[in-house]
């Protein structure tokens, strides 16, 4: 898409949200054109679905950009990206924190994360028990922090049932921020980030609103 297109979608849906709320631009399958256009807007918060494709965007765009891993956790990968992400969303297994505990503390660094909560029947996350199981066997770790919660609707078309998945978890997310201190709700994407808004989020992912139909890599 030309500058113009990505010009006026970006700008015009961040005027039209809460300065507060954050703006990820998911970028997955999209090229380096694009994503440089939109840096050079100001943004800097891109999210990734794959290690690979984040780890090749990386070496070739500035290194002010946030990096943020939206996608499922490909555990044999995470040490590619542990040295520059920002923030990895996707959290659902014990094992991943571990993981990512053990590969931070040799590189003298913290890294953030959030749990993934199922909200809806057709989303992969954890439940709340399973949060809780992983939040407590975190608080030993010195080099990772569980900062909050994220959460994918259903592919229903249904406000309210949208409205209802997303409340679920804002619920949770309240009651986790009075006991661990959480600190962002990440949840909202192209077709519900205005339902995501009004249910707390802190982050909302946005990528087709913006770009339209996905472009080559690079």
């Amino acid at each position: 898409m030309g500058k113009y297109y990505l010009e006026s979608n970006f700008l015009s849906i961040k005027k039209s949200i809460p300065k507060n709320i954050k703006i990820l631009i998911v970028s997955k399958n999209q090229n380096i054109y694009s994503i440089n256009k939109l840096y050079n807007l100001g943004h800097r918060d891109f999210g990734e679905n794959y290690v690979q494709e984040m780890k090749k965007k990386y070496n070739y765009l500035p290194k002010n950009i946030r990096w943020h891993m939206i996608g499922k956790i490909q555990k044999n990968k995470l040490k590619y990206i542990i040295p520059f992400v920002h923030l990895i969303h996707s959290i659902q297994k014990i094992e991943h924190i571990e993981i990512i505990n053990k590969i931070s503390k040799k590189l003298n660094k913290i890294s953030y994360c959030l749990l993934q909560i199922k909200i809806c029947y057709d989303k992969s996350g954890i439940t709340m028990e399973q949060a809780i199981k992983i939040l407590d066997y975190s608080k030993n770790m010195n080099n990772i922090q569980i900062i909050g919660l994220m959460g994918m609707a259903s592919i229903n078309n249904k406000k309210s049932i949208i409205n209802k998945e997303f409340f679920s978890l804002y619920k949770l997310y309240n009651n986790f921020k009075t006991i661990y201190g959480h600190t962002v709700l990440s949840i909202g994407m192209s077709k519900d980030y205005l339902l995501a808004i009004k249910n707390g989020s802190t982050i909302v992912r946005l990528g087709s609103i913006i770009f339209g139909h996905r472009n080559n890599l690079i």
